[in-house]
């Protein structure tokens, strides 16, 4: 129960004298008991007769008090651009969540939408809250300035990079590097096409702010390796107009066939490209995989959205999630990105090439 006498505000919080003062022990003792500490001498009878009294009272601790004593708030901002409103990208603040849980840290998460002045806010009411730390976050993989209000306490950079911050990312250029193997696999050497380059002068889509991000460039240089290393090389790349959505993606292919080229398979810069790419080549009477072998990137809930299921190169969010959450709980000090595997999930939007069936 809660003591009576709360006054005019309402119920009021127990104290620990109160708590001590019913189970007829000192107030240090009490403290002891709570806190689990074994540097002073109190019996196991006498501890759980502390912890009776705490639950029968409803007593919980003052975390400004433990602050003040341990110079630990036990909670953590994760400080995004658009995660936290972004269906697929917010699976790496439920990875960071299952992590800190485990170490029951609380967990603040605020988006910014990209705007430097409610950045610079957010960051002053969560210094003032006493974070122990920051996850510093980004829906895409790139490069960051770290705004001064962040540093100066615990910070991990969250899929996005600067250079003398720990940082976590997917390994792009790896994931580039297995998407152009599963082709290789299936038999495809000639022919191939990557959708969703940028046009002179194009750095991102004006409703991300215009960031470049970083998988563009890193996807397509292991897609190339992957290739030069096998005696190939991609056949082109096509760029988009605006952004990459399926609209981007339908008419990015539809130009390439309107060109009189037949590719023999498609590597999209991500799945909604790709399901783009699927509407433009029914449109010309083409199927995948009969016609046109398809993989995507980011393995998002838009590989189950077409027949047959889209081939992706998965961004693993979660991972990404729990391994920085664990990185700043454990003080990491290397600023070397840590590079998470990107796997691939295998669908039905891979054959061999045309001619060869």
């Amino acid at each position: 129960m809660v003591s009576s006498d709360p006054g005019p505000g309402g119920t009021r919080r127990v104290t620990l004298t109160e708590v001590a003062r019913r189970a007829g022990v000192s107030r240090s003792a009490a403290s002891f008991a709570l806190n689990g500490r074994t540097d002073l001498r109190i019996s196991e009878e006498t501890a759980a007769r502390v912890r009776l009294a705490a639950e029968e009272l409803g007593y919980s601790p003052n975390t400004t008090a433990k602050t003040l004593r341990t110079g630990k708030s036990g909670t953590v901002a994760l400080v995004s651009d658009f995660i936290g409103t972004t269906s697929f990208a917010n699976a790496m603040v439920r990875g960071a969540l299952q992590t800190l849980r485990a170490e029951n840290t609380l967990l603040y998460t605020v988006d910014t939408q990209g705007d430097p002045e409610v950045e610079a806010t957010l960051l002053q009411n969560l210094r003032d809250r006493d974070v122990d730390g920051f996850l510093y976050a980004s829906m895409f993989t790139r490069e960051v300035e770290i705004p001064p209000l962040a540093r100066n306490t615990s910070l991990v950079l969250l899929n996005c990079v600067s250079s003398d911050v720990p940082a976590v990312i997917p390994d792009e250029r790896s994931a580039g590097q297995t998407a152009a193997s599963a082709l290789l696999e299936a038999g495809h050497r000639d022919d191939i096409w990557f959708i969703g380059s940028f046009p002179p002068g194009f750095t991102g889509a004006a409703a991300w702010n215009e960031w470049s991000p970083l998988a563009l460039t890193e996807r397509l240089d292991g897609i190339e390796a992957a290739l030069r290393a096998a005696g190939a090389a991609l056949a082109g790349t096509v760029p988009i107009d605006t952004d990459w959505d399926v609209e981007n993606g339908r008419a990015a292919v539809a130009r390439l066939l309107t060109s009189g080229t037949r590719p023999s398979a498609l590597i999209c810069a991500n799945d909604a490209l790709a399901i783009g790419a699927y509407h433009a080549l029914a449109e010309a009477g083409l199927k995948v995989p009969d016609d046109v072998s398809v993989i995507g990137f980011d393995g998002s809930p838009l590989i189950h959205a077409v027949l047959p299921r889209l081939t992706s190169v998965a961004l693993p969010y979660e991972e990404l999630g729990r391994v920085a959450a664990r990185m700043l709980l454990e003080g990491a000090s290397s600023s070397a990105p840590h590079r998470i595997p990107m796997p691939l999930v295998h669908g039905g939007s891979i054959a061999a090439p045309a001619d060869r069936r």
